[in-house]
């Protein structure tokens, strides 16, 4: 059981380092990024499809995305999307692709994603404490021998202060790639 509950929490607090990744991703820094457009979602046929499924998404150019829908009708839901999901671009419809170019990062907007990009890191500091908190709660139950529980308790620990590291050195890469002009 002990093996378990260690286990368990490194599988979730892995999953919360792949989860910051994923979210990290979708912070552009001033290139033109697909997943930067991975949260759009389009009004299609009258439910909510997420962009990645209509469209091929490519990069013609450092600074430019280009959009080919599967199907044409949806052009303008599409573009209509992308406005509303603010991302700070502006589309341009040619009939038969949507073309974005990426705006260059104002130094504003660059604190304003550090901020961002901080916040996120944040959140996952917070799960990985969560995660800890029921591992601990999970060792109590288990009414195991002092030394074994504090054994693992000191594991737990150790595991939280690993990712929290590794949370910090993503924080600081990202915090670089989006300060340098």
């Amino acid at each position: 059981m002990e093996n378990e509950i260690i286990s368990f929490s490194k599988e979730k607090m892995g999953k919360t380092i792949e989860a910051l990744e994923k979210k990290f991703t979708t912070v552009r820094a001033g290139r033109a990024n697909p997943s930067s457009l991975d949260g759009v979602m389009v009004e299609y046929y009258g439910s909510m499809t997420p962009l990645k499924q209509l469209t091929t998404i490519s990069v013609p150019e450092g600074n430019q995305l280009l959009i080919k829908p599967f199907d044409k009708s949806a052009l303008p839901a599409i573009e209509k999307a992308i406005i509303t999901a603010n991302l700070g671009y502006n589309p341009s419809n040619d009939g038969e692709t949507i073309r974005i170019v990426v705006p260059a990062l104002t130094e504003e907007r660059r604190k304003e994603l550090t901020k961002q990009v901080k916040a996120m890191s944040e959140e996952g500091k917070v799960s990985i404490r969560n995660i800890r908190h029921e591992a601990l709660e999970k060792i109590e139950k288990e009414e195991l021998a002092e030394d074994i529980s504090k054994g693992m308790e000191k594991e737990i620990q150790d595991m939280v202060n690993t990712y929290n590291k590794k949370i910090d050195e993503m924080l600081k890469e990202k915090e670089k790639d989006l300060l340098t002009v």
